[in-house]
């Protein structure tokens, strides 16, 4: 169906997010979860001896997927509250059932519940593509250990690492953030059936006042939706840290994210490196010769709407009062669903930028040559001191040497002399033979390669076999 032109349309429906992680947002999966905890409060009720029948949660089945959403609207134009109006065309779905849908509960049985199986759904979505990006930088990694490039440090050159290096790098800080949203999935709970200020007192009414049936609902309730348990205790809601918790999450896969689409807009910019760049791309309207890192500018941009975005939910939680308030809800709803549509959007790029990294290895070792005699001086001064030469001495000597070399490529735009100029000072006793076997950039790269492997293996892998399952490709929208 074509967009509405004449009214305003989330840029994430249209642009960035997956349809996977829309569909997870979206009104059909809230109202069908609606219906299966309505079910598995029916089924765990009549478990514990309810006068609720087989009948009755057929019918609740039957009609489990398939919400009357025309008939919900019209009965929240009059009764505006969305929980009753779903109960009245549920319960117009399945007549035997009405009676007995909601038993006990309050809106947020339904509500809350729902949101924090959104949590652990949408989760698994960035879980999964986060494991892919690992994939694709593990296989760059791996091609190119080797490949000796410019270090730096407060972005001026330092010693040389290597481009595979460089990208264990890149991961290392992800699987900190796959770690950490694993931690925060494998301790989330279900609210459960706590009643309107968490006591549980309509569900003790229901039951006569034997809590380990009140107790025991609970538990079959969590088994149903897949938990293992129901928080320990909470007011009307579960606890709104929940939601900080996975959107501080979030934001740190954000802060990854953002770091690599950094550096990579840089090495596009020293044209060492680019992402991916379309036959019939075009990187500006006024400069046709211009290939603009216009995905990683996207990731950046996004990044930061994650980072500042995932302050909502701790605000949110520090201003519930009591047992509950609902100034929650508005913000709630806006703020978790964007932080992850957004959080989809960086690694639909992310993926799809890794699995086309473009590598210009002649200028990348251009660069390195163009430096490395610099680097090479303390080498250099070894070996002179082992052929008699003062180490003192010629420690000043390569640093007016150094100084003088660099004024001419930066002053006259002239070729880096240092070598010569060192070959030429008789105190350094050093032949341009004897230099010329320290200027090697592979001398200079220490255990790059064998980190890479080793990182791989202990760090990457690990990843890969908990959560890679299928390749994921990534092609973006606009």
């Amino acid at each position: 169906m074509a967009a509405n032109k004449e009214s305003y349309i989330s840029p994430f429906s249209t642009r960035y997010a997956s349809e996977e992680m829309q569909y997870v947002f979206s009104e059909k999966f809230k109202f069908t979860t609606w219906h299966k905890l309505w079910i598995a409060l029916a089924k765990a009720e009549q478990k514990m001896g309810l006068d609720i029948t087989d009948e009755q949660i057929a019918q609740l089945e039957e009609y489990r997927d398939v919400v009357d959403f025309e008939t919900a609207e019209a009965r929240e134009k009059i009764v505006r509250h969305d929980v009753m109006s779903h109960v009245y065309a549920y319960g117009k779905q399945c007549p035997k059932a009405e009676p007995i849908i909601h038993l006990g509960a309050t809106s947020c049985y339904v509500g809350d519940n729902t949101d924090v199986i959104i949590l652990r759904e949408a989760s698994r979505i960035i879980l999964k593509k986060a494991a892919q990006v690992i994939k694709n930088l593990s296989a760059f990694a791996e091609q190119y250990k080797s490949l000796p490039c410019l270090a730096y440090t407060h972005l001026q050159p330092a010693q040389l690492t290597t481009v595979g290096k460089r990208a264990t790098l890149w991961m290392y800080e992800l699987i900190q953030d796959i770690e950490n949203l694993e931690y925060q999935l494998s301790n989330l709970k279900l609210l459960g059936s706590k009643g309107t200020t968490g006591t549980q007192a309509s569900f003790m009414e229901l039951f006569g006042g034997d809590e380990e049936k009140v107790k025991a609902v609970e538990n079959l309730i969590a088994e149903e939706l897949g938990f293992e348990k129901c928080v320990a205790v909470s007011g009307q809601t579960y606890s709104r840290k929940t939601d900080s918790y996975f959107l501080g999450a979030l934001s740190g896969i954000a802060q990854s994210a953002y770091k690599f689409s950094n550096d990579l807009r840089i090495l596009q910019s020293f044209e060492e490196m680019e992402e991916p760049f379309e036959k019939t791309q075009i990187g500006s309207s006024a400069m046709p010769y211009k290939r603009n890192p216009m995905r990683c500018e996207r990731i950046s941009s996004l990044a930061r709407y994650v980072i500042v975005d995932s302050l909502n939910p701790a605000l949110t939680a520090g201003t519930q009062w009591f047992e509950r308030t609902l100034d929650d809800s508005a913000n709630k709803r806006i703020s978790v669903a964007e932080a992850f549509l957004a959080v989809d959007s960086i690694l639909n790029i992310y993926i799809n930028v890794t699995s086309g990294l473009v590598v210009y290895d002649k200028v990348v070792t251009r660069r390195v040559m163009e430096k490395l005699p610099f680097m090479a001086t303390e080498n250099i001064m070894m070996k002179s001191v082992k052929n008699g030469g003062n180490r003192q001495e010629l420690h000043e000597k390569l640093r007016t040497h150094s100084h003088a070399a660099a004024a001419k490529v930066k002053l006259e735009g002239g070729k880096n002399d240092l070598i010569e100029r060192i070959v030429a000072d008789p105190a350094f006793c050093i032949t341009m033979e004897e230099i010329e076997s320290e200027l090697d950039p592979i001398l200079y790269i220490g255990r790059c390669p064998t980190q890479v492997d080793e990182f791989i293996k202990s760090e990457a892998q690990p990843v890969l076999d908990r959560l890679f399952t299928d390749e994921i490709t990534s092609e973006l929208k606009v």
